[in-house]
């Protein structure tokens, strides 16, 4: 009875802190402007951005946007008096790939290619194969070679499946398949956030039916209409792989406005301003994702800053935070997170907006005018969804709808966007989007298809959650259990 007595003290607490609006608050909310919005998205997505990949020339001509936008409003350099925290990206490039059986040598790209990040400088000599037909879980095979024949000449194992394959720590896995030359072998590899490749994981090898007849000694045409068991060829392997790598650098864009009597606690409102780049010689421009929610940060800084130069800024800093390398897998977020400029344990909350733009159309009973989805405000504090909730009725009245913060959501939204990074070290967060639409990853993600009264309206929001966090006398207290499952 005592834990739901405190606990319906601490929500009228809140609910009564909360009951007066911020005549302050609401009068630099509506600096926040659909044109003003509109203006920036429509550089930040423009063609001169290139799509915003990560690693590329359009993400640094975003960042030094970027950093232009902070210094023109008046927000200080958060990273030691620097607006962007780097971060190394590594590329590497297969120089020489070689591989010969029983003293034959064969042709890389005709009758094998190699997974480029199983792959390092290296040579290995193997004096034996073992050969499955289907995947073995009895059969020793750490250190050594394995072969498999791909069923029809195309369909390798399910991926479970090889996954314990690999993690029975085989030195190498060759599928035998019939379309090599057809396929293509990059020696360029993608950029990658790890320099090296863990080293139990096997490298991987297709090769040609005539590459595995002649390390087999078999006859494929007959080794493909039976089923044999696992057994063990003496048969001379030898792979040798020479690679060499290029360093990189990605940045995440920092700015700050300081605090006053808690300024050494901490509010972040986060966003990415990667995007997927040039595919298929086609740009894609992002201006959803996540140009709305990176020009919303934009927006909702200048705001604070105006508030901050007219004497009335807020009480706990504010961290205003772009991120890049969100579509590769979350990797400045990651990486800010594991190397935070300011104290985690000192930051009350981040404010995540990925996709704030556009209106629902798959919206039955709801006004998708009016309308915002939100994720992840009820997994770390109880204070956080009863404060999300009365600082919207309070001011902007926006529908605020939780579908995708169901856990049973086949989407898994929560552990899709930068804010996740925050919730794993146990930063209390909540999560701004507004659905998944035709145009997501897609050419057709432009400037004119953003709904900019509503994107206005979102972002007045966040400035408001913001502005009332950065305010309240406390953080929120982190008093759900941290549970982080594997994204």
């Amino acid at each position: 009875m005592r834990t739901y007595f405190l606990a319906a003290l601490s929500l009228l607490a809140l609910s009564a802190s909360a009951q007066k609006k911020n005549k302050t608050a609401e009068q630099f909310s509506k600096t926040i402007t659909a044109d003003d919005l509109k203006t920036h998205l429509y550089i930040l997505a423009g063609p001169e951005m290139e799509g915003r990949e990560t690693g590329t020339a359009g993400q640094r001509k975003a960042a030094d946007y970027l950093k232009q936008q902070f210094q023109r409003i008046g927000i200080a350099p958060a990273n030691n008096g620097n607006y962007e925290q780097f971060y190394p990206l590594y590329k590497d490039t297969l120089k020489d790939a070689s591989v010969s059986v029983n003293g034959k040598t064969f042709e890389f790209g005709k009758d094998f290619s190699a997974a480029l990040n199983s792959v390092f400088t290296s040579q290995q000599f193997f004096s034996e194969v073992v050969y499955m037909s289907k995947i073995d879980t009895t059969t020793d095979i750490r250190g050594k070679a394995v072969v498999i024949v791909a069923k029809n000449g195309t369909q390798l194992p399910a991926f479970n499946d090889i996954n314990k394959l690999y993690s029975r720590q085989p030195a190498a896995v060759l599928f035998v398949v019939n379309n090599v030359d057809k396929t293509p072998s990059p020696r360029g590899g993608r950029l990658s956030m790890n320099l090296y490749r863990n080293r139990q994981n096997p490298i991987v090898v297709r090769i040609s039916e005539a590459m595995g007849e002649a390390l087999l000694k078999t006859d494929f045409a007959t080794a493909k209409t039976q089923t044999l068991e696992t057994k063990t060829v003496a048969t001379e392997l030898m792979l040798s792989f020479k690679k060499d790598f290029d360093v990189t650098q990605a940045s995440n864009v920092l700015g700050f406005i300081e605090g006053t009597d808690k300024k050494d606690e901490w509010v972040i409102i986060s966003a990415h301003y990667d995007h997927v780049g040039i595919i298929g010689g086609k740009i894609h421009p992002g201006a959803d994702d996540d140009g709305s929610g990176t020009v919303g940060v934009l927006e909702v800084a200048e705001a604070f800053a105006k508030a901050k130069a007219a004497g009335k800024g807020p009480r706990r800093s504010i961290l205003f935070l772009a991120v890049s390398g969100e579509e590769k897998g979350l990797w400045g977020s990651a990486y800010y997170a594991d190397h935070p400029v300011y104290p985690l344990e000192k930051t009350s909350i981040d404010i995540n907006i990925d996709m704030i733009g556009r209106k629902d159309d798959n919206l039955k009973s709801l006004d998708s005018n009016n309308h915002v989805y939100l994720i992840g405000d009820d997994k770390l504090s109880s204070q956080l969804t009863p404060f999300v909730d009365s600082i919207n009725n309070m001011y902007i009245n926006i529908i605020t709808d939780r579908k995708y913060n169901d856990p049973k959501d086949p989407n898994r939204l929560y552990y899709r966007s930068d804010h996740y990074n925050f919730a794993a070290k146990g930063v209390p967060i909540v999560f701004f989007f507004d659905g998944i639409h035709k145009d997501y990853h897609k050419p057709s993600d432009t400037p004119d298809k953003i709904n900019y009264d509503l994107h206005e309206k979102r972002s007045r929001l966040v400035f408001l959650l913001a502005w009332e966090a950065a305010n309240r006398n406390n953080m929120f207290v982190r008093d759900i259990p941290l549970n982080v499952p594997a994204r």
